[in-house]
């Protein structure tokens, strides 16, 4: 007796064979937007170390300057101190290094101001450069969890789970774009 091969026809099984190609496509296309989205925050983020470090050493310069500055004022002080405990005749001695002291003063205390103003401007700028790093850090949550959606509904068939997926992927590229919006 010859044996009959029978083919039958699953529509579901072709249905689930188009689900799982749209998952696999899906996933690849997150993990590619997922990838471009972790670059630009690791650059954002580099970008707002380095500033922060030179909002840092400007601080820090300030710092020294007013430092000197209190340096020559106490040097300034103890010639005016000893200008009004020496004798009569030898108190004129004092008066150029008094001078001198005094000129320094006000060319230290511009170069501190202009290094704390220099520093208030770079943290300035790093608040703005940092401002949508909590926004990338969502959309790429957002990523994160359509893709596990995505793997849900490759094994339990539930097209319906790939539908939030897709709402939670597109969230997250609001979003992206939203802090893009601010960061440039």
């Amino acid at each position: 007796m010859e044996e009959t091969e029978l083919h039958v026809h699953h529509p579901h099984h072709h249905s689930s064979d188009r689900l799982s190609q749209t998952v696999a496509l899906f996933t690849a296309l997150l993990a590619v937007l997922g990838a471009i989205l972790g670059y630009q925050t690791n650059q954002l983020m580099d970008e707002v170390l380095l500033q922060k470090n030179d909002a840092v050493l400007l601080k820090a310069h300030a710092t020294d300057q007013w430092n000197y500055y209190q340096s020559v004022s106490t040097k300034m002080h103890l010639m005016e101190l000893a200008k009004d405990l020496s004798p009569e005749g030898k108190q004129k001695q004092f008066d150029q290094a008094i001078s001198k002291y005094k000129k320094q003063k006000t060319a230290i205390k511009a170069s501190a101001e202009q290094f704390e103003a220099q520093s208030a401007k770079a943290n300035k700028e790093v608040s703005q450069l940092d401002a949508p790093h909590s926004m990338l850090a969502m959309a790429m949550i957002m990523f994160q969890i359509a893709v596990a959606l995505a793997s849900v509904t490759a094994l339990t068939k539930r097209t319906w789970l790939l539908v939030m997926a897709g709402l939670s992927a597109t969230l997250g590229i609001v979003v992206w774009v939203m802090a893009c919006t601010v960061l440039y």
